[in-house]
């Protein structure tokens, strides 16, 4: 069948597949320089009031670690803002605990979660009016961070002097199932978003955010409608860094990998679960859009894997471009898993990615449009 596809597509498919798979590769390219060029290492030490503020729902195993690299910061003044939002677990026990030994850190119960509110917006949305900082640091309850974490942020705001700032922080992967679906994360800068267009154009689409660690101003957080601006949105992260882009503030998307760290899905259901509510979302619930993506990754990022394997076995003309795209799309994933600071070796692993990546989208779809949602942290979100 593979020699047959190889033999029977047209002369321009396989030239628009090295234009796309060249493009991608610059695209990369170009955004890992962009994201190295304007990082600067932490320089400021004291200055404004940093809020950090954490939701945190049922992490028991991993609040306490997180609030002990926060309370070990270079940065001399900050605040430290936990949410716990409606435990069933020890988290509130834990939080109590550390709240009586560091008076840096202050701890809030959540209220009942409205019907109109998603989990997440609705703690940080409660936490912001809590926050007595200049600049408000979103963070997970599952990150660890650096002793110069909060130094880094301000450090960038100021630096750049920019309003809002995120990126990609470093990722740690226990199995295998995480490592062929965490990494999709970078579809954002090696796929979709030129960053360098983030500086100079006003459209919102071209700014991105991880909301693994986002630092923006406390004015122009609330300028831009806070929490309420996607106060029902599963990649809040995106949406928010969108609207602040859009009310004519400056974002940037940075190199975090070695300030701050995460696991982020517990194994390979997990990770599915956790990306994949956000897939349709973050295409905005459109049908037609997800079905012509799903289509165009599979006939232009996936299928030339398959055609290497038929063109090799016809010893078909088409031979030597099906190698250079297959060639372009492995270092494409390369120079992406090296600039994040991850085993080089997992960017032999794209068709699998790919495979991946069509199945959690049509997964996302389905769970959406059949109204049954999903389950995150033990809530209903669809």
């Amino acid at each position: 069948m593979l020699e047959y596809l190889a033999l029977l597509l047209s002369p321009y498919y396989y030239y628009t597949l090295i234009v796309v798979a060249s493009y991608f590769f610059i695209l990369s390219l170009a955004n890992h320089y962009e994201m190295w060029r304007f990082t600067h290492g932490p320089e400021i030490f004291n200055g404004p009031l940093v809020s950090v503020l954490i939701p945190a729902r049922n992490e028991e195993r991993n609040i306490e670690r997180c609030l002990n690299s926060l309370r070990n910061q270079h940065y001399e003044n900050y605040e430290i803002l936990v949410i716990n939002d409606n435990s069933t677990d020890n988290t509130g026990k834990i939080l109590d605990r550390i709240a009586k030994e560091d008076p840096r850190v202050r701890v809030f119960n959540g209220k009942p979660l409205p019907d109109d509110w998603f989990g997440k917006p609705f703690a940080l949305h409660q936490l912001s009016f809590q926050a007595k900082g200049e600049i408000l640091l979103l963070t997970d309850a599952d990150t660890v961070h650096n002793p110069a974490s909060i130094s880094w942020a301000v450090t960038n705001m100021v630096r750049l002097n920019v309003d809002m700032i995120s990126g990609y922080i470093g990722q740690i992967f226990q199995t295998f199932g995480e490592v062929i679906t965490v990494p999709l994360m970078f579809f954002l800068t090696g796929f979709f978003i030129p960053l360098f267009l983030n500086r100079y154009s006003k459209l919102s689409h071209f700014s991105a955010a991880i909301g693994q660690y986002i630092a923006i101003k406390r004015d122009v957080f609330f300028a831009a409608g806070g929490c309420e601006a996607f106060k029902k949105k599963t990649s809040e992260d995106i949406y928010m860094s969108r609207n602040v882009k859009r009310k004519g503030y400056s974002t940037r998307f940075l190199d975090i990998t070695e300030y701050v760290s995460c696991r982020m899905y517990n194994g390979y259901k997990g990770a599915i679960e956790g990306i994949g509510k956000n897939i349709f979302d973050f295409l905005g619930k459109n049908t037609l859009v997800i079905f012509f993506i799903a289509i165009a990754v599979l006939f232009f990022l996936f299928l030339p894997f398959a055609l290497f394997i038929g063109c090799f076995i016809t010893d078909s003309p088409w031979f030597l471009h099906i190698l250079i795209v297959n060639a372009l799309n492995t270092l494409t994933w390369l120079f992406m898993f090296l600039g994040q600071r991850l085993n080089w070796w997992y960017g032999f692993l794209w068709p699998l990615l790919y495979l991946n990546l069509l199945y959690m989208a049509a997964w996302s779809w389905f769970r959406t449009v059949s109204g049954r949602g999903f389950l995150w942290k033990d809530r209903k979100v669809s």
